[in-house]
């Protein structure tokens, strides 16, 4: 089953009962936080030690309260003449995609509110068994309506070299002005094209991230709960980023760039190397990167795209390791090239500040004897602190109102806010952990070797 045509989303943005909630919520977080600072500083001969250390990770979840401050951003109607005679190309990598998905993608690209210049798809060489999959159907379709609505496209097919040698294949010689780059189960809300172009209205702006949707969100426990899990990244970390101006991430499900950030470095964009290693992964934290180095770097949340989300755990646990290791290594390019007075060289310090004070805390207050009368009384405060963090951040789910999704399928998403807690501290944490430990190992992952995920189950 294909996605549905007219499959939509709205930004609702987050009005006075968001806030309002949010305060809410975050008055009981805090009142976890002292309660914790409570227990730990009334034990031992070190009243003031953990005290501090709980407030400390506190401090470091500095983009919680920013992001809430993120707004769309509109078009001045000054630059309104400027921003539509921007020539876009949109470039779709292809590898072993499900047909449905690559036709609903397409689809969605074709019929924008704002119409684009040029569609340019790369089939990366995809195979089966040995076997070369054929796309022409999707392609014969694809190529008729672009022709009906005066879009220009190209429909290549290169040997199997990976997403970066496929995007690169065209956009080096491309002549756009900005550059939209999609997964190829990516599914474009009608506006997200208009919606993205908006900031380049400030010439200061180099790339545009796009809000990322689950679109198989009904698919089963784990696509639900992968949605929850999204927010902390796609609306918090993105979010305050976006409002200092310094988006570090963008999604390769959709970003915009200004076309002459990605022409000019093509070559070692296909080419980066870790260790001496190719680098395999987190490529769209590349261009990132070399688009952060020449200017501001930007989210828009109601630029929407909605994506296919693992509904086996292996399939996800793939995914989070690739994401994780690739994270882990430009970590490392932040460190040594972000400018030491910017927010992303001490941001990103600051993760990992957080990230050591989460692993340390619990062993601790295991191994410390003065510790364990107490434990159960500590580990229901952390519990609450933990559980109000991400009920805090699952609060922006109500900011977008999609159109396959009712009132109270957002209710039964946000219910998730706990287990989406439990997820993190046992199981995306010790992953991270061991991603930091084998970062080495960005070559081992280049492109799938079958469909994973279908539009089958899809809402």
């Amino acid at each position: 089953m294909a996605a549905p045509r007219k499959l939509t989303a709205r930004y609702a943005g987050s009005g006075k009962l968001l806030v309002l909630g949010a305060l809410a919520v975050a008055a009981l977080a805090g009142w976890g936080v002292t309660r914790l600072a409570i227990l730990t500083g009334t034990v031992g001969d070190r009243p003031y030690e953990l005290p501090l250390v709980w407030l400390t990770a506190s401090l470091l979840l500095w983009w919680l309260p920013l992001a809430w401050l993120e707004r769309p951003v509109t078009v001045p109607p000054g630059a309104r003449k400027r921003i539509d005679a921007l020539r876009v190309t949109v470039q779709v990598p292809v590898y072993n995609e499900d047909p449905e998905a690559l036709r609903a993608c397409l689809r969605s690209v074709l019929t924008q509110s704002r119409p684009v210049n040029r569609v340019r798809v790369v089939d990366d060489g995809s195979a089966l068994a040995g076997e070369p999959v054929s796309y022409d159907d999707v392609r014969r379709d694809f190529e008729c309506e672009a022709m009906l609505r005066g879009i220009e496209t190209t429909w290549d097919r290169t040997a199997n070299r990976g997403k970066r040698f496929a995007q690169m294949h065209v956009l080096a010689e491309d002549d756009g002005d900005v550059f939209v780059t999609l997964d190829s189960d990516s599914v474009l809300d009608r506006h997200a094209v208009r919606e993205g172009l908006a900031p380049f209205a400030d010439p200061r702006v180099r790339s545009v991230a796009g809000q990322v949707l689950v679109l198989n969100r009904a698919a089963g426990l784990l696509a639900r709960l992968t949605g929850v899990l999204y927010l902390p990244f796609t609306r918090g970390l993105r979010s305050a980023q976006s409002v200092l101006r310094r988006v570090t991430m963008n999604s390769g499900a959709l970003a915009f760039y200004r076309a002459d950030v990605v022409r000019a470095c093509a070559g070692a964009y296909e080419n980066e190397c870790f260790r001496g290693r190719p680098m395999q992964m987190n490529d769209d934290s590349m261009l990132t990167f070399y688009a952060s180095l020449s200017g501001r770097t930007v989210h828009q949340p109601s630029s929407m795209v909605f994506t296919l989300a693992p509904e086996r755990f292996g399939h996800y646990a793939k995914q989070q390791l690739r994401w994780m290791r690739g994270t882990a290594v430009r970590h490392l390019w932040w460190l040594r090239y972000q400018p030491l007075t910017g927010p992303v060289f001490w941001t990103t310090v600051a993760e990992y500040l957080h990230l050591l004070l989460a692993l340390a805390v619990p062993v601790v207050l295991v191994a410390d004897p003065a510790y364990r009368g107490r434990l159960g009384e500590l580990a229901l405060a952390a519990a609450q602190v933990g559980v109000a963090m991400n009920y805090l951040m699952a609060l922006r789910l109500f900011t977008v109102h999609r159109s396959d999704e009712s009132a109270g399928a957002r209710l039964l998403a946000f219910a998730l806010a706990p287990l989406a807690a439990v997820w993190r501290s046992l199981v995306l944490r010790p992953m991270y952990v061991y991603a930091l430990l084998t970062c080495r190992r960005v070559n081992r992952w280049g492109t799938r070797g079958s469909v994973e995920v279908s539009l089958s189950t899809a809402a």
